[in-house]
C-alpha cells in the first residue's frame, strides 16, 4: 500500500483530510487570517496563487511524492490551514511533516499541537517510519522553536540551500524525530494538549 494513499486523519481538535480542489476558496480566507504570505522565510501560498499550490501538491501526490492534507477546526468546521507528508521514501520508510501554514488564528494553538500528534503517530504507529523530518528555514525562530519542543533533533543546518521566490536566500535546520524518541515526543505532546484544556 503506497504511503501516499489518501486518508483522513482524525483528532479531538483537528481533522486531517485529503487536500482537494474544492478546497480552494476556503484556503484563501484562511491564508488570508494574517496574510501569511508577507512572511519572508515562509513558503506559504499568497491567495492568487493558493490553486496552482493545490495543483502541485496534488502533482506530488500523484508521483507518491506527497500525501497533502487540508487542516479542518472541529470545532468550526472550518479550514483553517494545510500540511503533508512530504518527501515520502517508502523504500527507506522516511519522510517528512512539512508545508504546513495555519490561519494566524489557529497558531499556537491546541489544535497546530494536535495536528503533529496526529501526523507523527500515524508515521511511527502505523508506517513504521524510521525517521521523520522537519526542516525549517534558520530564520523561522518561532518553527525551529516549534519543532524543539516537539522533542526533534537538528541534525545540521544547510548554508544556501535555496532561494526563495522574494530573492531570500535560505539556510535550512534539519531535524529529526527516531523510533526511540517517539514515546517521549508522543506523551509530551500530550502533556501540551491537557494544558491547553486547563
Amino acid at each position: 500500500m503506497p504511503w501516499s494513499e489518501q486518508l483522513t486523519l482524525l483528532g479531538n481538535h483537528c481533522t486531517l483530510k485529503p487536500l482537494h480542489l474544492d478546497h480552494l476558496n476556503p484556503l484563501i480566507e484562511a491564508v488570508s487570517d494574517g496574510e501569511l504570505w508577507k512572511i519572508k522565510y515562509a513558503l506559504v501560498p499568497h491567495p492568487d496563487t493558493m490553486e496552482n499550490e493545490i495543483k502541485h501538491r496534488l502533482a506530488l501526490h500523484d508521483k507518491n511524492e506527497m500525501m497533502p492534507f487540508t487542516v479542518f477546526d472541529n470545532k468550526t468546521q472550518k479550514i483553517v490551514g494545510m500540511t503533508s507528508f512530504a518527501r515520502i521514501d517508502q523504500e527507506n520508510k522516511r519522510l517528512d511533516i512539512g508545508f504546513t501554514w495555519y490561519a494566524k488564528s489557529h497558531q499556537r494553538t491546541a489544535l497546530n499541537t494536535e495536528c503533529k500528534l496526529v501526523l507523527l503517530t500515524h508515521a511511527f504507529e502505523q508506517l513504521n517510519c524510521i525517521a521523520v523530518g522537519f526542516r525549517v528555514d534558520f530564520l523561522n525562530q518561532a518553527s525551529r522553536m516549534a519543532v524543539e519542543r516537539l522533542g526533534a533533533k537538528l541534525e545540521g543546518i544547510i548554508r544556501n540551500y535555496g532561494v526563495m521566490p522574494n530573492g531570500h536566500t535560505r539556510d535550512m535546520c534539519f531535524y529529526s524525530i527516531l523510533p526511540h524518541e517517539w514515546p517521549n515526543v508522543k506523551s509530551h505532546l500530550h502533556y501540551l494538549l491537557e494544558k491547553y484544556s486547563c
